[in-house]
């Protein structure tokens, strides 16, 4: 996670005012000693329609293979999510020598949430269907260095009143509203955020009274790393290690299984690829963000320029005019053949420790430089990994688009209402 200091927390759900308690995560509930029958309810909802969410189309048949449940069970929950508008017929399947079976999937104008993104230089929010398709957003620039929380609250809920108006959606009606920082979210809604210079700010509740639907505060890597492997680079993955590279530098590590996706952060923008080597602001040197982050490699530029600073003012807008400099030889090539040396070293260490099978470069300075800078990452990555992981890791651009952490902090609700069989 981008700029933190703490171990990742379980998201917060907090009420319009309220002190929240936590959310259970995780896979579905295992039938117990002591089970009862709403339980086992819930647990049939969840697997049904978490398969549905994650794996799209399916018919009675397929879904009573991927469960494990009995043709009734699946028959009864099948009509209950139907019933409650979450399920609807797609269409029929064609099957050998028997009757075509009856395609379900569920139903994208169920619910819409709304995912925000609390940026080192911006806040956008974003409006989507429950499924994860965007239907509105709104960026707001804001000053860099350490933004005043309550402004930044500000900014939000009128992102919100913004995204809402523009869809002709009630906030109130909304699923949920997931919040991602650059931070460690602990009990209450307070946030360590090194990034914004936050230290157990109450975030949470500067928010909670202005948002009339359940809110709920995470780490913004982990829930990237969430949503890259719901509906990004990582579908089909078993263990995929989500990059985050903005200002700051996290990763999230997920591990898909059929009951659905584990998303956990490190502190991988503070493993020290070079002993004695450059500050970072954390007070250790040679930390990786320190090589990798935005500020980091325009402060090489500026070094190897002779102190000229690329573009206007902005570290969005600097970086891209790096970019736009790099195609011919100069600062801007070597400080982007740098970044990669090191990005690719960062990586190695992750694929020498942890073993994935894909690596995915997300965030903001992953899409203006990824593109450019993506084979001599790859190489490397190779050049420091032992053989056969590298051979079995592949490294990736996120798919997700200039809304990837909107997105990712909107699969909180709706991870909810999975977790909860759709009640």
């Amino acid at each position: 996670m981008p700029g933190t200091g703490a171990a990742a927390p379980r998201p917060r759900h907090l009420g319009r005012s309220r002190v929240a308690p936590d959310i259970v995560r995780g896979s579905p509930v295992k039938r117990a000693v002591g089970q009862t029958t709403r339980d086992l309810r819930r647990h049939n909802r969840t697997s049904v329609l978490t398969r549905l969410y994650l794996h799209g189309p399916a018919s009675r048949f397929d879904l009573m293979r991927a469960t494990g449940l009995s043709s009734a069970t699946v028959s009864n929950v099948v009509t209950d999510l139907v019933a409650d508008g979450l399920v609807a017929e797609a269409g029929l399947l064609d099957s050998d020598g028997g009757r075509p079976r009856t395609l379900l999937e569920v139903r994208p104008g169920y619910a819409r949430v709304v995912g925000v993104d609390i940026g080192e230089t911006h806040v956008q929010v974003g409006l989507f269907d429950w499924t994860l398709e965007t239907v509105a957003t709104a960026t707001f620039p804001m000053d860099e260095g350490s933004p005043e929380p309550a402004v930044l609250a500000a900014l939000v809920t009128a992102g919100i009143e913004e995204v809402t108006a523009e869809a002709g959606a009630d906030p109130g009606e909304l699923l949920g509203v997931g919040v991602g920082v650059p931070g460690a979210v602990l009990p209450g809604g307070l946030v360590h955020a090194p990034t914004l210079g936050w230290s157990g700010v109450p975030f949470g509740g500067l928010l909670a009274p202005h948002v009339a639907a359940p809110l709920h505060l995470d780490n913004c890597a982990r829930t990237l790393g969430q949503a890259e492997m719901w509906r990004g680079a990582g579908r089909g993955a078993e263990r995929a290690i989500v990059a985050l590279l903005a200002v700051g530098v996290g990763a999230a590590v997920a591990t898909g299984s059929p009951g659905g996706v584990t998303s956990t952060t490190s502190e991988w923008g503070h493993t020290v690829v070079e002993a004695g080597g450059a500050a970072c602001r954390c007070g250790s040197r040679g930390c990786l963000e320190a090589y990798v982050g935005a500020d980091a490699i325009l402060e090489h530029y500026a070094g190897a320029s002779g102190g000229a600073r690329p573009g206007p003012s902005g570290t969005e807008q600097r970086v891209a005019a790096l970019m736009a400099e790099a195609g011919r030889p100069g600062p801007a090539a070597e400080t982007v053949r740098r970044t990669a040396e090191y990005l690719g070293i960062g990586i190695a260490n992750l694929v020498n420790l942890l073993s994935p099978d894909r690596v995915i470069l997300s965030g903001w300075v992953s899409a203006a430089m990824g593109p450019a800078m993506l084979p001599a990452v790859r190489d490397a990555m190779r050049r420091h990994t032992l053989n056969y992981l590298a051979d079995a890791t592949a490294v990736e651009i996120g798919r997700l688009g200039q809304e990837a952490v909107a997105l990712g902090a909107a699969t909180l609700p709706v991870h909810e209402l999975l977790t909860a069989g759709g009640r």
